[in-house]
């Protein structure tokens, strides 16, 4: 009787390698599939139109029947914010800590799948059983409350998945990083770390969230006499407690703008996770029944994102907010790379208005993720067998190669991966085995996968050089044009200044549809190639651009 082949654990992540957000691993043992994090990334400049980018499900929905569950580190965007899309294609339990799921609640009402699938709550130390896996959520510090790591024991081994993290001696919350059970699965030994690189790049410690408090204390301080706006991530609510607590301090009342921060500090502050003194907070339409020096706003829009309560607020287009000469903003953010000139555009206008300006010079934001000297740390507690950088574009991934490597470990045994690559393990083997199906699915309202490449591709041409319209009608059984052709310009040129060169392109469709009549060519699709060819070329020649012509052509 033929020995059964012994069954491998397949690792591969669909998001999250070579790019910024989007995170998803996915780990499978025959019959079994778990999901480790499910997020979003937020369009690119060459995207326009689109919404939100989400990871390809394809393989996850293929293999709908095998997958168990879906594990949450954490309740940031990148992490969370494409769940309500797989959901909607599997059924399948949602395991994460309080806030976690409190926050992941708000967007699955917005999608109206709350009360139609399984949340289940759990905390730092709970160990989950899904098929052949079980796995262990490890406290770990972050920029958001209740973050996890993640220990799963799969039949060949132990893969500990980091999440995001820092090392963060005096937390908000009073709860450092389990630093002794990390060093518990490092003792038992760990077959593969899948450990974050986002500031891998960066020497040293990533300083205490602490360190914010006493910059805070510093700037209300010396600004008094000043209305003090504070733009910061939503999720960071120790940053916001902070916030609260030194405007408590100064005898300030705080309002709060922007959907998601309201959502947030809601969920927050109803779970226990913000402790708010009574009277405190007060709705931003009340802001005009105190002094201005007794206000301090906490708002959205800390990377310039237009629509934002801060952009708002900047441009004259907020409701109850209208900025002057006496106010602060504070900007508590370092810019995520790409925001960078979103946020100077706020700055920019926040200046022209005579606001005054706190960005970059003042301490006031401390990074969530690890620096080299904490993942350093990661590496020598977890002492893995084999390692995959995860959670960054291709130069952290190499550069958290190289640092694995000065830990000591064999280079052939890391692995530099991209979306889609396959590892297959066992007790003491690692290959990459292949590609499964992974890429990006762009969200465009209520559209969810029907903007490609192609789409994109018109709606950058459209945006660049603009739509030229011919319209015109044909008798195809007298085979004559009835009327037309029109000229319709969008984007293109000023019409009243360019009136020679349409006229000029008009003539050129007539000629082209009349001498096709001619000999008797009646076929659509030939009548608005020749037509489209005839205009591009002239238009080019003439204007050295490429406009979209659209024939629309009709039969009477």
């Amino acid at each position: 009787m033929a020995k059964k082949p012994h069954t491998k654990l397949r690792v591969m992540m669909l998001g999250g390698l070579n790019e910024i957000g989007k995170n998803i691993a996915v780990l499978e043992y025959g019959a079994n599939i778990i999901v480790v994090d499910c997020g979003l990334a937020f369009p690119e400049e060459d995207m326009p139109g689109i919404d939100l980018v989400i990871p390809d499900f394809t393989y996850l929905e293929k293999n709908a029947d095998k997958v168990k569950g879906i594990l949450i580190t954490h309740g940031h965007e990148d992490h969370i914010g494409a769940i309500p899309y797989l959901l909607k294609m599997i059924d399948v339990p949602v395991y994460g800590t309080k806030l976690t799921l409190g926050i992941l609640e708000n967007k699955l009402a917005e999608h109206k799948l709350l009360g139609h699938r399984t949340m289940v709550t759990v905390k730092p130390g709970d160990k989950i059983d899904l098929g052949v896996f079980r796995a262990e959520f490890i406290h770990v510090n972050h920029s958001i409350a209740d973050a996890c790591a993640i220990a799963i024991k799969t039949p060949v081994g132990t893969v500990f998945h980091t999440g995001d993290f820092k090392l963060d001696v005096s937390p908000i919350d009073g709860d450092i990083m389990d630093l002794t059970r990390i060093g518990e699965y490092g003792r038992d030994g760990v077959l593969l770390l899948m450990c974050e690189s986002t500031n891998i790049d960066r020497p040293g410690f990533t300083p205490s969230e602490k360190k914010v408090g006493s910059s805070l204390d510093s700037i209300f301080m010396t600004n008094t006499d000043k209305r003090i706006i504070i733009a910061t991530f939503s999720s960071n609510v120790h940053r916001v407690q902070q916030i609260i607590n030194t405007s408590v301090k100064f005898g300030r009342k705080v309002a709060v703008t922007g959907r998601s921060m309201i959502n947030i500090i809601d969920v927050a502050v109803r779970l226990g996770y913000m402790d708010v003194p009574q009277h405190v907070l007060i709705d931003v339409s009340e802001i005009g029944r105190y002094p201005a020096e007794m206000i301090t706003i906490v708002t959205t829009g800390s990377q310039g994102e237009p629509m934002s309560a801060l952009y708002r607020m900047a441009f004259s287009e907020h409701k109850q907010v209208s900025l002057t000469t006496g106010d602060l903003v504070v900007l508590s953010s370092h810019a995520i790379p790409g925001n960078e000139k979103l946020i100077d555009r706020i700055v920019n206008e926040l200046y022209r208005r005579g606001v005054s300006v706190y960005h970059d010079e003042a301490e006031v934001h401390v990074s969530g993720h690890a620096c080299q000297e904490e993942i350093k740390l990661m590496h020598a507690l977890t002492k893995p067998k084999f390692f995959m950088p995860i959670h960054g574009e291709y130069r952290h991934l190499m550069q958290h190669k190289e640092l694995a490597e000065f830990m000591g470990m064999d280079p052939k045994d890391i692995f530099v991966c991209d979306i889609g690559q396959v590892l297959e393990l066992d007790r003491k083997t690692c290959k990459r085995a292949g590609t499964v199906p992974a890429g990006r699915t762009l969200v465009d309202g209520y559209g969810v996968g029907d903007v490609g490449n192609i789409v994109l591709r018109d709606r950058r041409h459209l945006s660049q050089d603009g739509l030229i319209v011919v319209v015109a009608t044909l008798d195809l059984d007298q085979m004559t044009l009835l009327s037309g052709p029109d000229i319709i310009s969008r984007g293109f040129v000023y019409v009243r200044e360019s009136e020679e060169l349409l006229e000029e392109a008009r003539d050129i469709a007539r000629r082209v549809l009349t001498d096709m009549l001619d000999s008797g060519v009646t076929e659509w699709t030939q009548l608005k190639t020749h037509v489209k060819d005839a205009l591009s070329k002239y238009l080019y020649s003439k204007t050295k651009r490429k406009p979209m012509v659209l024939p629309v052509i009709m039969n009477v």
